[in-house]
């Protein structure tokens, strides 16, 4: 698998295909038993691993905030942040305009997990947590598979935004999403089993059309 410096690619698979695994292989959270990982023609494992992880950025299908501050939950691994590096990333986050609507602003506490908040707007702290050192890489593991359709819309800016001049992973599973990549990866087993454009998987017969096509039904019998 070959990515370019600012490609996005997404990974497409069952559950068990292997598409957590490739990706947590990007930041070392373990090393592969065969084959390298190279970044920029560097194998990853001759980098030091701090400057390795404070290049990449990750957002999980839930991210678990404190009982803190936005701010603070926002700088969480990264407490040296200022203030307007914190805005600056919640900008780009689409994050910036309901904070600045909340009592306290920044300095707003939010309940346990963030339960005061909505799923969209959770889900964008996140993402601003994710670039708030500029990353330029980013790993992003279904982010919109807690969110439900109708809010999903809510943090497409911010992904568009994060996505923007950085190298993206993201697994998904919604054609929404897998359409916003520059090319997509099917897995099954560990193993790349087809990749294209959205386009150009539409038009082969194979696991991928299968999917679209029941979630193209589904679209369909909801409306």
């Amino acid at each position: 698998l070959d990515v370019k410096s600012g490609e996005c690619v997404a990974m497409l698979g069952a559950t068990g295909a292997g598409k957590s695994v490739l990706m947590s292989l990007v930041p070392r959270f373990f090393d592969p038993t065969a084959g390298r990982v190279l970044l920029d023609g560097v194998d990853v494992r001759e980098l030091h691993l701090d400057d390795l992880r404070r290049n990449i950025g990750l957002v999980f299908q839930e991210s678990f905030l404190f009982s803190n501050t936005i701010a603070a939950n926002i700088a969480f691994g990264h407490p040296e942040a200022t203030r307007a590096q914190i805005e600056q990333a919640a900008r780009i986050a689409a994050a910036h305009d309901f904070i600045t609507q909340l009592p306290q602003g920044y300095d707003t506490v939010l309940g346990e997990s963030g339960n005061t908040l909505s799923g969209g707007q959770r889900q964008r702290l996140a993402i601003a947590r994710a670039v708030l050192l500029e990353p330029a890489i980013l790993l992003l593991d279904d982010p919109t598979a807690a969110i439900d359709s109708e809010t999903e819309h809510e943090i497409f800016e911010a992904l568009d935004r994060a996505i923007a001049g950085r190298t993206t992973f993201i697994v998904a599973h919604r054609l929404s999403t897998l359409r916003r990549a520059d090319f997509i990866i099917v897995m099954e087993r560990g193993r790349i089993v087809q990749r294209g454009t959205h386009e150009q998987l539409m038009r082969e017969a194979g696991p991928y059309l299968h999917v679209a096509s029941l979630q193209l039904v589904d679209n369909r019998e909801l409306q």
